[in-house]
């Protein structure tokens, strides 16, 4: 199936779900400062009349969050690793449906069989997953939506197996194209699966197969175009430079400061802003002090959304070196690369995976090959050379997110993949 992404026209107003119809979203963590695309596009369905249940398998604990999180953690199915409760449920279908049970038991460890992680993890949320499943069928859910294709989905597919209530999935980044266990199981049961990109597509059908390619659809994550707009500021006379995401291996940050002290040895005039957090963060900071870019690079922490706004609309160019790593980590299409181009920026970013279904080299942005610290620092160079191209480019940037990425009309496409008998 071709993508879906803002087939509806401006002027008419995205078609509302009839009363009382239920979705539940699994989702690994929640909630998670990085992972916006969940929060947002679960918001922005409950405005087109969607009642979302959340079944988070783990309960995130983060001294950042996003503010309109706070609701939806008072309302999530957060459930302990074992209960009473849990192990209740876990007997009840034992007895009444013990092939199922059973079965589903034996998937995820034969699935699982030969990673740790996989194996351990699987295990570890199984009887909680299977009393979500009891809760979800006494509640009435129609229908169950994992975001992540690893331990979301294999959540998923045991709800299935237990009750029978339809499940799909949407692959974003790592979760699908590090390790594709399970992942014709997953498919070939599920309802409908959602690509983030034409890449993911394209990898799910040459693991599974032409058939079961045909049960994906491409859905891109999207932004708030509303929020993240063009916005006047005062312009100092060095660059501004700014990265939001987190500080890992697969964002490559270290190409980042490469590229940083390559600016420095030619005398531009700049300042870099980092914004995110992770396991990096030492090693970033003392990489930092080691090409002496102690002025000139700043590591910020985490940031909630109000405060990334204001950022992006303080700087002039936005940077996103993804690269790949030698795990298999790589990216989906990053949202704070959409947030930066909503924003009008001009945006630097690597040519991989997703990423140039999002940014056309040379039309609103510039793609370098993931991993050269040179090409990175050239193309900031360039735009900060030419003001002119700085402003096409992020021209052309705010067209493409509002035409491609906006989040109310791409997440408008999920209720009648998600409902069958959705109205339209």
């Amino acid at each position: 199936m071709g993508a879906v992404t803002c087939e509806q026209e401006r002027t008419h107003a995205a078609p509302r779900a009839p009363a009382g119809r239920t979705v539940a979203y699994v989702v690994s963590r929640f909630p998670k400062l990085t992972e916006t695309f969940v929060l947002y596009e679960l918001l922005a369905l409950e405005e087109l009349g969607v009642r979302v249940e959340l079944y988070p398998l783990l309960r995130e604990h983060e001294p950042v969050a996003h503010p309109e999180a706070a609701a939806l953690v008072e309302r999530a199915h957060y459930e302990p690793f074992l209960s009473g409760a849990i192990l209740r449920s876990n007997l009840s279908l034992l007895a009444r449906r013990p092939g199922a049970y059973l079965g589903a038991l034996w998937t995820v460890v034969r699935g699982a069989f030969g990673s740790l992680n996989y194996l351990a993890g699987g295990l570890a949320i199984f009887p909680k997953v299977v009393h979500t499943a009891a809760q979800m069928e006494a509640e009435g859910v129609e229908h169950v939506h994992c975001h992540f294709a690893n331990h979301p989905a294999i959540a998923g597919l045991v709800v299935h197996r237990l009750t029978g209530i339809p499940f799909s999935f949407t692959a974003h980044g790592s979760d699908l194209h590090r390790d594709q266990r399970l992942l014709r199981e997953k498919v070939n049961e599920a309802d409908r699966v959602i690509a983030i990109s034409e890449y993911n597509r394209r990898l799910i059908r040459d693991e599974c197969g032409e058939e079961a390619a045909r049960k994906v659809t491409v859905v891109h994550c999207g932004t708030d175009t509303e929020l993240f707009r063009p916005r006047p500021h005062e312009r100092t006379h060095g660059l501004t430079i700014v990265c939001v995401a987190s500080l890992e291996e697969v964002k490559g940050h270290r190409y980042l400061l490469d590229a940083c002290r390559f600016l420095s040895d030619r005398g531009l005039g700049f300042e870099c802003r980092l914004i995110g957090d992770g396991p990096l963060r030492a090693q970033l900071e003392a990489r930092i002090d080691e090409l002496g870019l102690g002025g000139l690079v700043h590591l910020e922490g985490p940031k909630p959304r109000p405060a990334v706004v204001e950022i992006l609309a303080g700087a002039d160019v936005a940077l996103c070196p993804s690269v790949f790593t030698s795990q298999g980590d790589r990216e989906g299409i990053p949202v704070a690369l959409m947030e930066a181009m909503s924003s009008g920026l001009a945006v630097v970013a690597s040519d991989i995976s997703g990423i140039p279904e999002l940014v056309e080299d040379g039309v609103s942005g510039l793609l370098v090959p993931p991993g050269d610290a040179a090409a990175l620092a050239v193309a900031v160079e360039r735009l900060h050379a030419d003001p002119d191209l700085r402003a096409r480019l992020g021209q052309a940037a705010r067209r493409r997110v509002e035409r491609d990425f906006d989040l109310r009309r791409n997440a408008a496409a999920l209720p009648p993949l998600l409902l069958a008998d959705y109205a339209s």
